[in-house]
């Protein structure tokens, strides 16, 4: 592509900080960014970058514009980053795919939602077809939940076992985030809210799921990316979810509360598959509010031959959501029309010259 990339900004909350900052600083020209939030309305999108960030000359419009300014701008991709499932960003996914605008999100179900909300996936996918452009989900997940093991996987004789788990912090990624690992309930209600099907067999779950009666963990979606690039047939996917409690107060600024002691402070949400080639998948994340001597990390285990471990502490995990997300804008125009998960992407690379360079095919 000769010209820049045009991109619009949905969402400008935590963590579009880095997304239009990334965007821009990667050579693509962002014409337009959209929020709920009448306290950022109109103001210059340096001001939500910061850190003296010069103005850019786009003012954040309210998000119910959206439809009437990206029928005119026609960016070639619209950045989301507003809430964590497909069902909530059916709207703006819908607006973008009629009006043939690729769009990309860090919501964590729209990696792969196929396992988790198949009929709107379906639908979805059927708009963007009928848009002539693409849809997807990318972040951080994408790499240190995905590629990288199925980059270390090509260098396993025999797998007869997989385990992974992710921690991070719920404060770094806002309300939605926070509010579906039950921050701040009681376990009665965490209980009644999270954890009322952790015993709930394979069959049942899985109707629960797709009927949208139940919203899953991101491991759900997760282990279903890693079995479809690793070519494996899942025969079964059940998850508990377990809450974490503290002994100690927290202060929690994106809840705006102090969760008390022995209340729940996040989750640890762990999913099992089995499939037919005998791999068994058992992955967890745990995402809570910190303790002061808590950070992020990431540990993944391919049991066989031979045993392998990589182990990630304190991944910068937002900055690492974004950059991934905005590297991926290339293979995002390039891929064809339709919803398409990154596992049918190529893997993601760095680039050292601005993101049209790396367009190929329109």
């Amino acid at each position: 592509m000769e010209r820049k990339i045009r991109v619009a900004q949905y969402g400008c909350g935590k963590m579009s900080r880095w997304l239009m900052r990334y965007a821009m600083e990667m050579g693509c020209e962002l014409v337009a960014a959209f929020d709920m939030n009448p306290a950022i309305l109109g103001k210059d999108v340096a001001e939500i970058i910061g850190d003296g960030y010069p103005a850019v000359g786009v003012l954040v419009a309210a998000a119910d514009s959206a439809d009437a300014v990206l029928k005119e701008l026609k960016p070639d991709v619209c950045v989301i980053a507003t809430r964590s499932t497909v069902a909530e960003l059916e709207e703006i996914f819908t607006i973008c795919a009629n009006h043939g605008i690729n769009a990309i999100t860090t919501c964590e179900e729209a990696l792969y939602p196929w396992n988790s909300s198949p009929a709107l996936t379906k639908k979805l996918d059927e708009l963007a077809k009928k848009g002539g452009c693409t849809l997807t989900g990318v972040g951080y997940c994408d790499l240190y939940w995905g590629t990288m093991v199925t980059n270390l996987a090509g260098s396993s004789f025999k797998i007869t076992k997989i385990t992974g788990s992710s921690w991070y912090n719920v404060e770094d990624y806002g309300i939605a985030l926070a509010e579906g690992h039950g921050a701040g309930l009681t376990l009665e209600e965490f209980a009644r809210q999270i954890g009322q099907y952790n015993e709930t067999p394979h069959e049942e779950i899985k109707e629960l799921v797709e009927s949208g009666a139940y919203v899953p963990s991101y491991m759900w979606n997760q282990n279903g990316w890693l079995c479809s690039k690793m070519g494996l047939t899942i025969t079964s996917q059940t998850q508990k979810c377990i809450p974490c409690v503290e002994t100690v107060d927290l202060e929690s600024q994106t809840l705006g509360m102090v969760v008390k002691a022995g209340n729940a402070s996040g989750m640890r949400a762990i999913v099992t598959t089995e499939t037919a080639e005998g791999i068994t998948l058992e992955t967890e994340c745990v995402g809570k509010i910190f303790t002061p001597e808590e950070f992020d990390k990431n540990e993944w285990t391919l049991y066989g031959e031979p045993e392998t471990t990589a182990i990630v502490n304190k991944p910068a995990t937002v900055e690492l959501t974004c950059a991934t997300l905005i590297n991926r804008i290339p293979h995002l125009i390039d891929a064809p029309a339709g919803y398409v998960t990154t596992d049918q992407f190529p893997y993601n690379e760095y680039h050292v010259k601005p993101l049209n360079c790396y367009v190929k095919s329109r």
